[in-house]
């Protein structure tokens, strides 16, 4: 940094911080702005420079020249409601999952300065009304979680040219800008952790077939059995909740029992899985072997501790914040999707 005397604080401006730092101007407002495109070392210089001379950037007069509002929005998307019984909201804040993706968005725009605002929308009238506000300037940009293959949000955000990037592969061709980790290529690890364990009669419990992360993850596990010359055990549908798992194992055991390995869905369905197997006499893993996927929480509450298949949510999640800040900050970039490779995260249940 520039052995400059920093200003005295309360009068600090862009020039003041620009000459502490041994910068340009322009180069300061790009730091404060957000760009993505500074070099790292000059970033540095410009970060200490502000701590030092305790510079307060005007947000009210910045928004009046960028129309930023320095906030983004995380959305949730849900499918229509059906039961009542089973309300969004609750789901909202229990499932592991939702917490690990607010972590990492957070670990990225926090040094940014930029605050997050959580929507949930579940219906056609939440989400046109979502669009509108977005349109109307009041966030800068959505990270948007909407599983279900026939949710329209994705193309709406598309069509209204808002800033947003999609967890997961979209269900319908759309524009937009998506992080995914490789569903398919975590059963195989699954499965192929079984068939080396010694296992041949395997069934699966999936998750609600009308998301594509559980089409893959089924599409996965079936072709990994077919590599190994197996034939599949048997297949229920569940809907990647601890009840869904447990109603789900019950109906494999009356479906199709005799399996001596089961590879779940989610973490939580085999939460919840597990009990019924050993209400029905059979111990994991000597009896029956079982694999989960996403290594949350719930993976560690299992009784024995659940070997599963690791998505790094955290690092998604901030690569997602990452690619939304890059869209608001520099427009007209090319649309980027990336890909995460999962990992197996041995523990006591296979």
């Amino acid at each position: 940094m520039s052995s400059r005397k920093p200003p005295a604080s309360g009068s600090v401006t862009l020039e003041d911080v620009a000459r502490v730092a041994g910068v340009s101007r322009a180069t300061v407002s790009r730091v404060i702005n957000g760009s993505t495109t500074v070099d790292p070392a000059m970033r540095v210089l410009v970060e200490n420079a502000v701590a030092a001379t305790d510079y307060v950037p005007n947000r009210a007069a910045r928004s009046l020249v960028t129309r930023r509002t320095d906030s983004i929005a995380l959305v949730v998307s849900e499918a229509e409601q059906r039961e009542v019984a089973d309300p969004f909201l609750g789901r909202v804040f229990t499932d592991p999952f939702f917490g690990r993706v607010v972590t990492g968005v957070m670990e990225a725009i926090r040094p940014r300065g930029v605050q997050l605002v959580l929507m949930l929308v579940d219906d056609a009238a939440s989400r046109a009304g979502l669009v509108g506000y977005l349109r109307q300037g009041h966030v800068d940009g959505v990270v948007l979680i909407c599983g279900h293959a026939a949710d329209p949000l994705p193309g709406m955000l598309a069509d209204s040219r808002v800033p947003a990037v999609l967890s997961g592969r979209p269900g319908q061709p759309t524009p937009i800008t998506f992080v995914e980790a490789d569903q398919r290529a975590g059963a195989v690890l699954a499965v192929d952790h079984l068939v080396a364990t010694g296992r041949r009669r395997i069934a699966t419990l999936a998750g609600p077939l009308d998301m594509p992360s559980a089409q893959e993850r089924l599409a996965g596990f079936r072709e990994a059995l077919a590599g190994h010359g197996l034939a599949e055990a048997g297949m229920v549908e569940g809907d990647f909740t601890q009840a869904g798992g447990a109603a789900a194992m019950r109906a494999l055991l009356e479906q199709a029992p005799g399996f001596d390995a089961v590879f779940v869905g989610s973490d939580l369905m085999a939460l919840g899985a597990l009990p019924v197997l050993g209400r029905a006499g059979l111990r994991v893993p000597e009896d029956v072997a079982l694999v989960g996927f996403d290594d949350s929480s719930a993976a560690l509450a299992c009784d024995p501790p659940l070997t599963t298949v690791r998505q790094p949510l955290e690092e998604m999640a901030a690569r997602m914040a990452q690619l939304l800040l890059r869209q608001i900050t520099e427009p007209g970039e090319t649309q980027e999707s990336v890909l995460f490779r999962p990992t197996l995260v041995l523990r006591e249940s296979a």
